[in-house]
């Protein structure tokens, strides 16, 4: 299991990063993102502090563990120039907290965020087909989460991925040890929103994908 978008006491999470990445390899995890919320308040708080630890604690914990950030309720105007700023603080994780129906996010999010250099748009909510389009053509990988409330919308996002061949991956969205879920549930998660075996083998192979980018 990988899960690349995970939350620390650095955000609204409950473990500080090296228990969040123990408690992930006990758990039989082979990678997890640290992908605090963040803004323009806190990212030179958040993403230099993780970047410091990441490689030590991949090694010694048998896992990978990468730095990143979750842009959260940024403006859809700035989250192209927030981008590019975490890109220089060492994420290497970038996602962008999407229009999920469950949270005030601001209209035009789920558009800025696949016009900017971001990794996954994590719980995209009711995404459009054009949206789905936009993240096929960026190579931008859509989330299916096993977070409760955001995974309300799951279904509607696998239909609109599936239909414009936008890539998906599928996270936790893990604030405390409980939401580490075991492979076997996040496959259960993804064959209920809609995705057969093969499918969900792909989102595997994405999240994958998307580790081996980011530490080169």
């Amino acid at each position: 299991m990988i899960d690349l978008h995970t939350h620390s006491i650095f955000s609204d999470g409950e473990l500080i990063p090296t228990e969040l990445a123990r408690r992930a390899a006990a758990a039989g995890y082979r990678g997890i993102a640290i992908t605090d919320h963040g803004d323009y308040s806190n990212f030179d708080l958040i993403i230099p502090r993780i970047a410091r630890i990441a490689d030590d604690l991949s090694a010694a914990l048998g896992l990978t563990v990468l730095p990143g950030i979750e842009l959260t309720h940024i403006p859809p105007e700035m989250i192209a120039r927030a981008t590019r700023e975490v890109r220089t603080l060492g994420a290497r994780i970038v996602v962008c907290h999407g229009e999920t129906i469950v949270e005030p996010v601001a209209e035009g999010t789920n558009r800025a965020a696949l016009e900017a250099d971001i990794d996954i748009l994590s719980h995209p909510g009711l995404i459009t087909a054009e949206e789905a389009v936009l993240a096929a053509e960026r190579g931008i990988c859509l989330e299916i989460t096993t977070r409760k409330g955001h995974s309300l919308t799951n279904g509607h996002v696998a239909r609109a991925a599936l239909a414009q061949g936008a890539k998906l991956v599928v996270n936790n969205d893990a604030h405390g040890p409980g939401d580490l879920v075991s492979l076997e549930m996040a496959r259960k998660v993804a064959l209920g929103a809609g995705l057969s075996e093969e499918q969900f083998a792909q989102c595997r192979k994405n999240s994958e994908e998307l580790v081996q980018k980011a530490l080169r």
